[in-house]
């Protein structure tokens, strides 16, 4: 007996599987750019009949992961009849409202500005992509020539048009006219494939990329041959420093250009060093392209018109180049003022800063910026887009992105304003980098989860690498926290910790000192190993890390926090704890003097004084628990509750309560306060500060 085949999937689903295999390949489009769009008929739930629809990817959303909720879904036919009151390309901007009036059921996602193009394109299936390769095209002087040269009559140009309603007109009426077709390039901006099933579409998709890339790759091996690059000769001292010594001085510069990336707004860092990167900023022609800034709108609007670049050798002396630093982003912010200035009218949005978002150091490498890792990270990403279709446009002809005007009507737009508006408000400790020692387990890992669950980027640093890598894995991804391994009492090894934290998020804002241990012994039974392992690691490697911090931080001009783990022993005289309380006092007045020598640079310095928290202490775990049991004769299991019972408040104190207390002290609410101690004990008369 012959089996049923199984049902063709729905159009929806397989618009979702396209989308997925194309966002996944970098070749095919940058992280959240482009759209995909599929039509079909369902029935209509109120009347019972058939209803065509368009299914398409909504505004934010990203192909590699998208799902069905990340779709819009419109009527085709009142979708369609939208031309029938268009008020022309002055006015098209209100049709974005309109397709509200097109939405089929409930949910889903917003429609997004390029919704017009999927539904006005008669065809089943629509691919609008941000290729590398027909972007470069694209903004080739002569693209047009290049198009038909490349193509033949199989892809059509179509002139640099905003995104919108009329753009989704323009595509529509090429498409029409040109039935051999499978596509398009659209001036400065990308290409759009269309076809009769899902496959189809994809394939044409395909056909346009790695053709252009065929082109590309051509024109590039021809200029091998005559020993020319596409972006000119290396220029003589602006080749890649040695690995080592390029990651030292990138350390060394994160802070500083990330203290002028925010001046405008704090911001939060990412370094990359790739070999596209660094190749294109050893060029002859680096100025020139750097300054025509990007073309396709997906790109200028995360990495902003320009970068910052940096017009020093690679070995010049760090002095050197942080002054020059300071000197052209002055002047980048006047020019980008210029540049609002001139492109400005009467209802735009107010500038939004003039910080740049790219920085550019030949032989070191790219900083960029944004309001979170993630942000930062994908900025980069797209300036390596921009690097790759400069080098295409070189190869094929001359790089000539749209103008000044255009690109200002894009970051300036009314609809990417009224987007901008629409997302959450930022949590406490948004843009702000953490330093936890001792992170790995008890308090030093609560205080890192606390951290980062308020909008903190965290790093995770322990003695045991490992541990702190797992730490960092249960927190978030590398974008939220990295786990690194940190000897306190190791000069170079605090030195490198912080190198960690520049290179990783761009800066250092915010450290907690709380690598510890404890041995509990008598006076006569303490050796000095026991003395000296105890001052080593938190006594001086409170101070190790607080000044390679503090260091980080002046570099930044953005002020800090640093924050001890002392004790309820810096002030209470227990029996059996010399070693251990005598080095709690060390940390708690460290805290007194630091907050005294560097509130100049807006650097607080505060304590807290925990007591008695057992439950999940590595401390405590590691045979603290043991001996202080021992010494007030209880059960090491009911330690806590021992410690609970002798307290004013009778409760337990548990590592997120001092988690609790560093996120007050570091957050907006007590911006005013340097040099306090915060007791977080339940209440010891004892400890009390007089």
């Amino acid at each position: 007996m012959t089996q049923p085949s199984a049902p063709a999937p729905a159009p929806r689903e397989q618009l979702v599987a396209r989308s997925n295999r194309l966002g996944s390949d970098p070749r095919v489009t940058n992280y959240a750019g482009g759209n995909t769009s599929a039509k079909g008929v369902e029935t209509d739930p109120v009347t019972g009949e058939p209803v065509e629809l368009v299914w398409v990817k909504g505004s934010g959303g990203d192909l590699g992961t998208l799902t069905e909720k990340n779709l819009a879904v419109l009527r085709l036919d009142r979708l369609r009849a939208l031309t029938g009151v268009y008020p022309g390309v002055e006015r098209e901007d209100e049709m974005v409202a309109a397709f509200d009036y097109c939405l089929h059921g409930k949910g889903g996602a917003a429609p997004s500005i390029d919704t017009a193009m999927h539904g006005l394109v008669d065809a089943p299936h629509v691919d609008h992509l941000h290729p590398d390769s027909g972007i470069a095209i694209a903004t080739s002087a002569d693209g047009e020539r290049l198009t038909s040269e490349i193509f033949g009559d199989r892809v059509v140009w179509v002139p640099w048009r905003r995104p919108g309603f009329q753009l989704g007109l323009d595509i529509a009426a090429i498409k029409a006219a040109n039935p051999q077709a499978i596509g398009c390039i659209l001036g400065g901006h990308g290409i759009t494939a269309w076809g009769e099933d899902s496959d189809e579409v994809e394939a044409r998709s395909l056909e346009i990329i790695r053709t252009a890339e065929q082109a590309i790759d051509a024109a590039t091996a021809a200029l091998a041959e005559r020993g020319e690059h596409p972006f000119g000769p290396v220029r003589p001292g602006f080749e890649a420093l040695p690995d080592d010594e390029r990651r030292r001085r990138a350390a060394a510069l994160a802070p500083v250009v990330r203290g002028l990336a925010s001046a405008d707004r704090p911001q939060v860092g990412h370094v990359t060093d790739s070999e596209v990167v660094l190749d294109f900023l050893s060029r002859e022609k680096l100025a020139r392209l750097a300054e025509l800034g990007t073309s396709c709108p997906d790109h200028f609007l995360r990495t902003k018109v320009k970068p910052l670049v940096v017009d020093l050798p690679a070995d010049a002396p760090l002095e050197d180049v942080v002054a020059r630093l300071r000197e052209l982003h002055e002047a980048y912010r006047a020019d980008y003022a210029g540049y609002y200035e001139r492109n400005a009218e009467p209802g735009s949005p107010a500038m939004r800063g003039a910080d740049p978002a790219i920085v550019l150091v030949p032989g070191v490498g790219m900083f960029s910026f944004g309001k979170d890792k993630q942000t930062a990270r994908v900025a980069g990403e797209f300036y390596v887009n921009a690097i790759n279709v400069m080098r295409g446009a070189e190869a094929l002809s001359t790089y000539a992105p749209i103008d000044e005007r255009e690109k200002f009507r894009i970051e300036y737009w009314a609809l990417e304003e009224a987007k901008l508006q629409r997302m959450p408000a930022p949590k406490p400790l948004a843009t702000r980098v953490a330093v936890v020692t001792g992170a790995a387990s008890g308090i030093g890992k609560a205080i890192a989860e606390r951290l980062a669950a308020e909008g903190a980027c965290v790093v995770v640093a322990d003695l045991d690498a490992e541990k702190a890598r797992a730490a960092a894995a249960e927190i978030g991804t590398s974008d939220v926290a990295v786990g690194i391994a940190a000897d306190v009492t190791d000069e170079a090894a605090v030195a490198a910790m912080i190198d960690a934290a520049c290179l990783a998020f761009g800066g250092v804002d915010l450290v907690v000192n709380n690598a510890g241990l404890s041995i509990s012994k008598p006076l006569l039974e303490t050796t000095t190993r026991d003395w000296d392992l105890q001052h080593d690691v938190m006594a001086r490697g409170s101070f190790l890390v607080a000044r390679e911090a503090a260091r980080a931080m002046i570099a930044q001009r953005l002020g800090g926090d640093i924050v001890y783990i002392a004790s309820k022993n810096s002030l209470f005289a227990g029996p059996n704890n010399i070693a251990y309380s005598a080095t709690k006092a060390d940390q708690a007045h460290q805290v007194r003097l630091l907050a005294a020598e560097l509130g100049e640079h807006g650097i607080r310095v505060n304590g807290i004084n925990p007591d008695g928290v057992v439950r999940g202490s590595g401390i405590f775990a590691g045979g603290w628990g043991a001996q202080r049991a021992a010494v007030y004769g209880v059960d090491e299991q009911d330690l806590g509750a021992y410690y609970a019972q002798r307290t004013l408040l009778k409760k337990e104190v548990l590592p997120e309560h001092v988690a609790a207390a560093v996120v007050a002290l570091t957050g907006p609410d007590l911006v005013q306060t340097t040099g306090l101690h915060v007791p977080v004990d339940s209440g010891v008369a004892a400890a009390f500060l007089r």
